[in-house]
């Protein structure tokens, strides 16, 4: 990671940088230089904006594209990312983490951010002609057996390692979780009222007791303990097409953060599949997750802890709904989002009713 003046405007950053850039990369050789680029909007982030480089480039052979990706234009949505430490922590991952893992990610060219923590560039490998996944529509069974096994790529190689509870960036919530969940009931009562009757009364009655019983609330078991996604779902996967790409890309890592496994599995299968399809195929998929973990040489995790901590982290999806809808810039797109999780997440909390974890 450099710390560095960022340019957060794709107009203002030169060719002769990004050649620099690739260059150091090892994305270009000799005397390849990026003559001139055009660029174009990609991506649905609501904290960040993504572009998509197409370069000219003279002397040899470059990318026929990649991706920057910087803080978003509007000013509320970076002071979220800013007071979540989410640009921090996605450079750092890129940095420190993804060339460690055997999950498949962007290659990422170059990480710099500024002392601010808010002005930050990621020069990434474009994965097109992949196709992002859409959360609104629902995925499909085989991208579902697609996610859960690629995600024990990122949970099974350093899991319940002490570096992860040892490195500030990855629990940069920790210390603040006490003095935020006032903050969440709050915001509760922001969603509610934002979106009066779009959402099933029996899940606004479940998140009346969730966000009013927060402080009797059992948390998971903290062990195992991985390096988890935290908005695991499918907007932040990319898929292949019948053209070429890698069966899957895992994108968008501003939430990662040290925590239970099974909330990334939780969160993956409540919102990414239509209600009926996840009921008929639920514990198919956790049992899929379980065996990839144990074949991949993870032990003392038995079937039962699995499928409880699934259950008791089922909350994450629905308190992601709500926090980020009231957090980030609003738009169309974003509404239609945050209640198709709220209402998919607030049903799969009562479908496996995950309130016993609240105490009475």
């Amino acid at each position: 990671m450099m710390d560095v003046p960022v340019e957060t405007n794709p107009e203002n950053i030169s060719s002769a940088w990004l050649t620099n850039v690739l260059l150091a990369s090892g994305a270009l050789k000799g005397d390849t230089k990026l003559e001139t680029f055009t660029y174009k909007p990609i991506g649905t982030g609501q904290m960040s904006n993504s572009f998509r480089i197409t370069p000219i480039w003279s002397g040899g052979d470059g990318p026929a594209s990649f991706v920057i990706k910087l803080p978003s234009a509007d000013e509320g949505s970076r002071n979220a990312g800013q007071g979540m430490g989410a640009y921090e922590a996605e450079v750092n991952f890129y940095r420190d983490y993804a060339p460690k893992l055997p999950m498949r990610t962007p290659f990422c060219h170059f990480t710099g951010i500024a002392q601010n923590k808010v002005d930050f560039v990621l020069v990434l490998e474009d994965v097109a002609p992949a196709k992002q996944g859409d959360q609104m529509e629902g995925g499909t069974l085989d991208q579902a057996r697609l996610a859960v096994v690629e995600v024990t790529k990122l949970h099974a190689p350093f899991l319940n390692n002490p570096i992860l509870k040892e490195t500030p960036w990855l629990n940069r919530s920790k210390g603040s979780a006490a003095s935020f969940r006032p903050l969440l009931k709050d915001f509760y009562m922001g969603f509610r009222e934002r979106y009066e009757g779009q959402i099933e009364p029996e899940i606004i009655a479940m998140g009346e007791r969730y966000y009013g019983g927060m402080d009797d609330y059992l948390e998971p078991v903290h062990e195992p303990f991985a390096l988890v996604h935290s908005d695991y779902r499918l907007d932040n996967m990319l898929f292949a097409t019948s053209e070429r790409g890698p069966p899957i890309t895992v994108v968008d890592w501003q939430t990662v953060t040290c925590g239970s496994p099974m909330s990334d599995v939780s969160y993956f299968i409540g919102a990414g599949l239509l209600v009926e399809e996840r009921r008929a195929h639920e514990e198919e998929l956790v049992h899929l997750y379980h065996e990839t973990m144990l074949a991949s040489g993870v032990t003392d995790f038995p079937w039962e802890k699995c499928w409880e901590q699934y259950r008791a982290n089922s909350f994450a999806g629905f308190m992601m709904a709500v926090l980020a809808s009231m957090l980030v810039e609003r738009t169309a797109r974003g509404d239609e989002m945050f209640l198709t999780m709220a209402q998919r997440h607030g049903q799969q909390i009562l479908d496996l009713d995950a309130e016993e974890f609240l105490i009475r």
